[in-house]
Formats: C-alpha cells, sequence, structure tokens
C-alpha cells in the first residue's frame, strides 16, 4: 500500500471508531499516524479532540493534540480550534479558550457559540456580554444559537438587564419564536422572578419541548409558586410530552412549597409506577417534600430505604430534625453520618449550625465550628456565612467580623449577615459602615440588606442615608419587595416624617402585621405617641391580627403619655388575644404602670409573669427606685441575683437610683464598685451621675467634686449637671460655680444649665449674680424652657403654665386655689415667699402670675374629679420645695392621693406625706 493510501485508511478508521464512540482506538491509531507517516491533517486532529470530550481520563491528551496541530500549523484551523475552545472551556479554563479564539484564522458562528458557551459554563457572564458586543462590532449576524448561549451566561451570572438587552436583539431578528432561544429567555426572567413575562414568552412559543415546560415549572417551584407550577405540569401532559427525573422532581419541589403532601403522594406514586424512584435527583427532591410536609416519619423510611451514600440525603435529615428543633436526633445523624464515613459538604455545616443556633446550643455551635475548620470548610462562603449568622444572634459581633474579614471571596449572603447582626444589636451606625464597605467590593446588596440597612437608618434616625438608599432601591429592581417597603415606612415613621410615613404606608398594595407594626413603633419611637396609637386602634378596625411588638409598641406609646386609661384598654385586649404570657409583653405592661403611677399594679404585673428575663428586674427595680421604694428596689436586686440571673449596666442605674431616693451613701459607693469588681461593667457616664447624685443628695458636695474629678473618663454634661442641681439645694456657691463653668461650656446653649445656676444663686440671696446669669442666657439667644403641668380629666388632657389665665375655667380654678390655701395655711402651710425673687420684685408681681403649673392642675383636679380617683400630674421640670410642702398639706386637708411626675422621679403625696420621705 502506497504512503498515502496508508495514511487515508488510517484516517477512515479515525473517524471510524470516533463513529462508534472508541475513543481509546481513535487516539491510538491518532498516535501511530503521528509517529509512522507524520501527515496529521486537520480531520485527524479533529477526530482526536471528539474522542477526549466522552471522557475525563483523556483530558490530558486534549494539550498533547493541541500542541500537535500548533507544531503543524494548524492551531488557527477552525474546526480544531471550535473544538479545542470547546474542550477547555468545560474544564474550565476559560483563559486557554480564549487565546485559541483570539489565534483563530477565520471564526464561524460554531466558534463565537463555543465561547460563548464556555463563558456561560463558567458563570462569566459579563465576559460573554462583551463578547457578544464584539461580535456585534465585527457585523457578524447572531445565530439562535449564539443568543441562547449569551442569554444563558446573563441569566447564570445574574445580569439581568443585560439580558434584557440581548431579548431586544432577539426580538429584532425574530428569533423569539426558536424553542432555544424562548427556552433561554424563559430562564432569564424566571431567574428575575418576573413570572408574567415568562409566562407570556411561554404562551407564545409556537413549539415547547420538555426544556420549555421544565424550566417554567422549577422556576415556578423555586420561587414558592407550587400551585402554578402543577398547573404546568397538567398543560405539558395535555401536550402529549413524558416528564423526565427534572420534570418530577421540579413538581415535588412545587408540592414542598405549598405544603400539598395529598399531590405530592400522587407524584410519589407516579414515579414509583415509571420506575424513577431510584434516581439521585429525586430521591433528593421525595425526601424534601416529606420534610418540608413535616411527615419526619414518612423522611426517615425514604433515607434508610435509600442511597446512604448520597450527602443529600443525609443534609436532609438534618434539615428535618433542624425544622422541628430536635437538637439531639439532628446531632444523632450527625455522628452517624461521620461513622459511616460519608463526607460533609458545604451544606452539611449549615443545617446542624442553623439548630444549634434555633435551640441556643452556642457551645455545640462552636464545636461544629472548630470541625468545619478541621476539614476545611470555614473559608467556604456558605458555612461562613451561617456562622456569621450563629454568632450575630448571639451578640458576638467580633467574632462574626473576624470571619468576614477572613473570607477571601466574600458573597452578598456574608456581608447581609453581619449588616443584619450589628442592626439586631443596634449597632448601627457600624452596619451603615458595613452596608458602604460592601458596596466599594462591588458587592450590589439584595432585599435583605437594602431593608437592614434601611433599618439601621431608623435606628439612628439617618433621614438623609435613609433617603439615599431609598433611591437604590428603584434602581436595583427591588420596589416591590414587601420587607424593603415595612423597612421604609418604619424609617419615615421613626425619623418623625409623619405624612411620608402614611403616604409609603398606603402605597404598599398588600399590607401586612409587620407594615402595621412598622408604622405603630416607628411613631412610638420618634415621640409621635399618639399618632402610634391612633395606628393601632386603626390597626384593630382593619381586622389585621395583633402580635407581641403590635403590643409592646401601643403599651409603650400610652407609657410615655402617661395615660393610664389607654393603657389599660390595650392590656384588657392582651388578655383576650391571649399574650399575657409573652415576657416582652409584660415587661412593657410593668413599665406602662410604673410610668403612669401605678406602683402597685406595676408590682401585680410582675408578680403574675410566668417567665422573668432581664428586662423584667430592671423595669420593676428602677420603677421602684422612681416611686421612693428605695429598701423594695434593692430587696428585688437580691432575688435576681438568686434567680441565677447577671445584672447589666442598666439594672445599676435603677440601683444606684434607689440609694439616692433613700440616702443610702455607703451601700450606692459599694454598688457602684461592684459593678467592674464583681460583674466586669464598665460603667458609664450615667453611673457617675448616679453616684455624685448619692453624694449630692447626701449633701456631701465637697465629697462629690473629689469624686467627679477624680473620674476615669472625662466628666460629661450630666455628671456637672447633677452636681449642680444638688449645690443649689444646698446652697453650695463655691462648687455651683464650679459645675456651671464646665456645664456652660459643655453645653452653651441649654437653658437647664443657666437656670440651675440662677435659682443657685438666688437661694443663696445673690441677686447681681443671678441678674448677670439673666443677662448672659439673654445675650446669647438662650430661651428658658416653660414650666408645665399636664392632668387628663374625662378623658382630655388639660394643659397649665406658671400664672396660667388662659383656661377655660381660670376663674374658678383660682378662686379654689384661694380657699384651698387658706385650709392647707390653718394646719401649718407657710408659703415660701418666692425665695427665686428679692422683696422688690416681689411687690412689682401678681401673686397669681407666680403661681405654679402643678399647683394649677392640682386644684383643677380637685375640682373636677370624684374623691375615688387619684388624681395624677405630670410635670416637665423638677417640683420645688414649696410646692412639694404645699401637696403634702393638700392631700391631708382634701384626704386624696396625688401623684406627681417630675423630671426625675415620682411623689405620691398621701395623708400629708411623700413617698420620698422629703428626700428628692
Amino acid at each position: 500500500m502506497t504512503r498515502r493510501g496508508a495514511a487515508v485508511s488510517l484516517h477512515l478508521s479515525l473517524a471510524g471508531f470516533v463513529s462508534h464512540e472508541d475513543p481509546a482506538n481513535v487516539l491510538s491509531l491518532f498516535a501511530a499516524k503521528a509517529r509512522q507517516h507524520g501527515g496529521l491533517g486537520y480531520t485527524d486532529l479533529a477526530c482526536a479532540l471528539r474522542a477526549c470530550r466522552g471522557s475525563g481520563k483523556l483530558w490530558p491528551r486534549v494539550p498533547e493534540v493541541h500542541a500537535a496541530a500548533v507544531v503543524r500549523g494548524l492551531g488557527g484551523q477552525r474546526m480544531v480550534g471550535n473544538l479545542l475552545i470547546d474542550l477547555y472551556a468545560k474544564k474550565g479554563l476559560v483563559q486557554r479558550a480564549r487565546r485559541v479564539f483570539e489565534e483563530l484564522s477565520a471564526r464561524d458562528n460554531v466558534s463565537w457559540v463555543a465561547m460563548l458557551s464556555g463563558y456561560a459554563q463558567n458563570g462569566l457572564g459579563m465576559e460573554a456580554f462583551g463578547l457578544y458586543h464584539q461580535m456585534h462590532q465585527s457585523r457578524v449576524v447572531p445565530t439562535p444559537y449564539v443568543l441562547s448561549s449569551v442569554l444563558s451566561a446573563c441569566t447564570k451570572a445574574g445580569l439581568l438587564l443585560q439580558g434584557q438587552l440581548i431579548h431586544v436583539q432577539a426580538y429584532k431578528q425574530g428569533f423569539c419564536s426558536e424553542t432555544f432561544v424562548g427556552n433561554a429567555l424563559m430562564a432569564l426572567y424566571v431567574r428575575r422572578g418576573s413570572f408574567k413575562l415568562a409566562e407570556r414568552i411561554f404562551s407564545d412559543m409556537p413549539f415547547c419541548d420538555r426544556v420549555t415546560f421544565n424550566t417554567l415549572i422549577s422556576g415556578l417551584a423555586q420561587c414558592g409558586h407550587g400551585e402554578r407550577a402543577l398547573e404546568v405540569f397538567d398543560e405539558m401532559q395535555l401536550s402529549g410530552l413524558m416528564p423526565d427525573c427534572v420534570t418530577i422532581a421540579s413538581l415535588l419541589a412545587a408540592c414542598a412549597s405549598v405544603g400539598d403532601l395529598r399531590k405530592g403522594m400522587q407524584v410519589h406514586s407516579y414515579l414509583l409506577k415509571a420506575g424513577m424512584s431510584s434516581d439521585y435527583i429525586i430521591e433528593g427532591s421525595l425526601l424534601d417534600l416529606y420534610v418540608k410536609c413535616g411527615d419526619i416519619d414518612t423522611a426517615l423510611e425514604i433515607f434508610n430505604l435509600g442511597d446512604r451514600t448520597n450527602v443529600v440525603l443525609w443534609n436532609l435529615m438534618l434539615v428535618a430534625y433542624g425544622q422541628i428543633s430536635d437538637l439531639a436526633k439532628s446531632f444523632d445523624i450527625f455522628c452517624q453520618m461521620q461513622a459511616a464515613g460519608i463526607r460533609p459538604n458545604q451544606f452539611t455545616y449549615p443545617c446542624i449550625l442553623r439548630t444549634c443556633t434555633c435551640c441556643g446550643e452556642i457551645e455545640l455551635g462552636e464545636q461544629i465550628h472548630s470541625l468545619s475548620i478541621k476539614t476545611g470548610f470555614e473559608s467556604d462562603m456558605y458555612v461562613s456565612g451561617v456562622l456569621i449568622d450563629m454568632y450575630c444572634k448571639y451578640g458576638w459581633l467580633d467574632k462574626a467580623r473576624r470571619i468576614l474579614e477572613m473570607l477571601e471571596e466574600k458573597d452578598v449572603v456574608s456581608w447581609t449577615s453581619m449588616i443584619a447582626g450589628y442592626v439586631q444589636h443596634d449597632v448601627c451606625k457600624e452596619a451603615l459602615s458595613t452596608f458602604k464597605e460592601m458596596q466599594e467590593c462591588g458587592i450590589w446588596p439584595d432585599n435583605i440588606g437594602l431593608a437592614s440597612a434601611i433599618s439601621a437608618c431608623a435606628g439612628i434616625k439617618a433621614m438623609r442615608q435613609g433617603l439615599q438608599i431609598h433611591a437604590r432601591v428603584y434602581v436595583s429592581g427591588y420596589s416591590a419587595d414587601i420587607s424593603i417597603w415595612n423597612a421604609l415606612v418604619n424609617l419615615y415613621a421613626r425619623c418623625g416624617r409623619c405624612k411620608d410615613a402614611y403616604s409609603l404606608f398606603e402605597v404598599v398594595e398588600h399590607k401586612d402585621g409587620i407594615t402595621w407594626n412598622g408604622l405603630v413603633s416607628g411613631f412610638a419611637q420618634s415621640g409621635l405617641y399618639e399618632e402610634a396609637l391612633k395606628v393601632f386602634v386603626q390597626m384593630g378596625q382593619a381586622g389585621v391580627k395583633f402580635n407581641v411588638f403590635s403590643f409592646v409598641s401601643s403599651i409603650s406609646a400610652s407609657a410615655n403619655l402617661a395615660g393610664t386609661k389607654q393603657g389599660k384598654q390595650i392590656h384588657c385586649r392582651v388578655i383576650k388575644t391571649g399574650h399575657t404570657s409573652e415576657t416582652e409583653v409584660g415587661n412593657a405592661l410593668i413599665s406602662l404602670y410604673g410610668k403612669c403611677g401605678s406602683i402597685e399594679d406595676a408590682k401585680i404585673q410582675f408578680s403574675e409573669m410566668s417567665e422573668r428575663n432581664e428586662v423584667s428586674w430592671n423595669t420593676i427595680i428602677t420603677s421602684c427606685s422612681q416611686h421612693g421604694h428605695g429598701q423594695e428596689a434593692l430587696v428585688l436586686f437580691d432575688k435576681m441575683k438568686q434567680e441565677g440571673l447577671k445584672p447589666n449596666d442598666v439594672t445599676f442605674i435603677g440601683v444606684l437610683a434607689a440609694c439616692s431616693h433613700v440616702g443610702l451613701v455607703e451601700e450606692g459607693l459599694s454598688y457602684f464598685k461592684s459593678m467592674s469588681n464583681d460583674y466586669g461593667i464598665q460603667p458609664r457616664p450615667d453611673h457617675y451621675a448616679c453616684v455624685v447624685d448619692i453624694l449630692g443628695r447626701a449633701g456631701q458636695l465637697d465629697r462629690a467634686r473629689r469624686f467627679v474629678e477624680e473620674m476615669p473618663i472625662t466628666a460629661d454634661a450630666m455628671v456637672w449637671r447633677t452636681l449642680l442641681s444638688a449645690c443649689k439645694v444646698h446652697k453650695n456657691i463655691e462648687i455651683g460655680e464650679l459645675a456651671a463653668k464646665h456645664l456652660l461650656k459643655l453645653e452653651p446653649h441649654d437653658s437647664a444649665s443657666y437656670v440651675l445656676l440662677s435659682n443657685a444663686y438666688a437661694v443663696a440671696g445673690k441677686w447681681t449674680s443671678r441678674d448677670q446669669v439673666r443677662k448672659m442666657m439673654k445675650d446669647r439667644g438662650v430661651r428658658k424652657e416653660p414650666g408645665q403641668s399636664w392632668i387628663e380629666v374625662k378623658n382630655v388632657v388639660h394643659a397649665f403654665f406658671v400664672g396660667d389665665q388662659m383656661h377655660p375655667y381660670a376663674e374658678q380654678i383660682y378662686k379654689f386655689l384661694a380657699d384651698l390655701n387658706d385650709r392647707v395655711a390653718k394646719i401649718g402651710y407657710k408659703q415660701e415667699n418666692y425665695y427665686l425673687f428679692h422683696e422688690k420684685e416681689q411687690e412689682q408681681k401678681d401673686p397669681a402670675s407666680l403661681v405654679h403649673s402643678e399647683k394649677l392642675a392640682v386644684a383643677f383636679g380637685l375640682m373636677s374629679l370624684p374623691p375615688s380617683v387619684p388624681l395624677r400630674v405630670i410635670k416637665n421640670l423638677r417640683i420645688c420645695n414649696d410646692c412639694h410642702n404645699w401637696m403634702k398639706f393638700t392631700s391631708e386637708v382634701m384626704g386624696r392621693e396625688i401623684v406627681l411626675r417630675d423630671v426625675y422621679r415620682f411623689h405620691h403625696f398621701k395623708n400629708g406625706s411623700c413617698s420620698c420621705g422629703d428626700f428628692w
């Protein structure tokens, strides 16, 4: 045989073995031809490359064939190059595939499709889109295959806007009717969640294949539209197409998403008859169905009959027991898995870690974390995201942050978990800083990230940043997301932008309980308490079910308005709806009654709680302290420790205030020292102010001054104001001037500082100094906050100012007050001669103009309320000595209980004495 004849014979043999899928013989003949004849052509090279497609074991031969092609000057030959592009791309060597593409002497549509598909397979959507743009500029007319390839790339990379641009090109060129283009477009819109567009494309397609139906069914199932997915399956059967394993797996997912176990069991029966039950994918989907529908026993049976080497089945059983918070069985499955030699994957650890988080077993979670490090999964983004979430939920923010920083590649889930963790623990500035950092790293926030960032803005009332993120919502395509709308409603309400909050609220099409609660809590937290209660009432009228958050927010609003009647109405509704056992609601009710002056009701509420946490104890301790029950507050503190609850910084504010209000100086100092020595709590400026108050009320002003000067932190305005107030009471001008000097430097525009110093000079009879302070106020444009008192009579709140003549019943009030003053004078009351004014000023002033607002409020209450109703008065400033004495005598003369809440505490006047023991 001639040399040419032998070459032809070998070539035909190569082609024959390729057609019979015999790659080993193909490559043997290829090597023989290369050695013996040296006349390898591009068809021989193509045959060898096709043979390498079928087996991963033959992959090492691809570079050898490529080298042979380059040596023979055929590296840029189109047929050879197209095959090389395809092989390199499938192996993930995209850059090598691109080099081959660039070196091609001529490109056809197969070349472009191969490279575009390579980018798509490797999730490089932007590169695919850039290549398509290059193709367009080269004036190469794209085929339907090209368009479907670039659409697939955009879908996998989440480049939805770019995908829409390709859709326009496909429409212009009339390719939308092509089945594979239609399938790619459907996949794009399904990924985006735009099911209306996906279904429109579906209905316009002249021919639908199995891929068409599978794309729509799986997309609908994954996004929770299970019922519609089942309807599409019915259409598929009517079209005569038989379902495959992908269809069945999607149907099972659809049934699982809507919890339709009956329909799922029908699908189960079908796959048993069709002999599909042993399929790897279907096994997992079937187990997932029973797990999500809560049939754990059947799930366990399927697991025991299934392929025990399939890690997916083990993971699903971990999910099953995690779903019912059975950590013991979940951990048992995890241990069995290890004993069976099944290597955990990146989904195994999150399954068990979520259960640890849910059950509060953070220590076990730490052990699982250690195991994930040993097996090399700590750096996995999915595992790390769950670890960050676990540590954040339990306040271990530093540990969560270290995990985030350790990740080489941070995805949106990792960043979002960290941001949400900061928001959950009110570290809102850090949350916004992390949100900004995420964007600087090129990560586009998802709906959860945006909602968390908006909540962070609400937490610190950062309206400007909130507006920027609100704009970002529209750009990101999340304008229909209910979680974002709820966060925005809360943001505007919390920042006091009432109209904007209502406008957003009205725009929300499908309002849920969170939407309503966001408005109620937002108004309550921004000080718009009446608006909060108004929305709460509307919520009930709209038939929306109240939950814990609804009650806590509305009760808090009532507490801040001191609205006992409204608070009791809400309490009744709490009882009717069965929320009395909720600890958070109980805590809010203790605070309500405490702030409304009903300390006995607060104690009853506390004693009736089935479960108490640190907040419960802190609230009752603080309430007792504010009502002058200091000794009782300290007894409660001891009981709290006996029950194994660790005091926190808030607890000690209540304890120190209790010591201050009952004059326990040494005990108070001892408690203060125990904060750091016994509990490791670093005192805040509030705690230092409490100690200054303890010493100041006891008249130990020199000791108080030394304490302030020796503080390890710089004294803030609260500390100096507390010292100045004590100086006024005890007429110590020297220390008072020192305190005032620091205070005016820190808060030069706060009227309270000037008033305290002015009153201190007046009490000491230093009228010239007093006048100088008043002139300083005037020159600096500082206006004094007027004293004001409120009392509720027959559901109407009446406000009074000093010397108020504007009230409709002013004449009757002053007449009643004059008679009352005569009666209290007879049993020993002696009015202090307006000690803040010197004699000439007293002569010039109308006595009525000097009557303090709380006296007017009490007089009106005595005139208007029946004897059985206690008088509850609120004042925005501290009650003065004269009014305090007058209240004691009035309670004795009238036989009435008077409860006055000033800016510092409560005073209960009854039978001629006050709950503060004249120590306030």
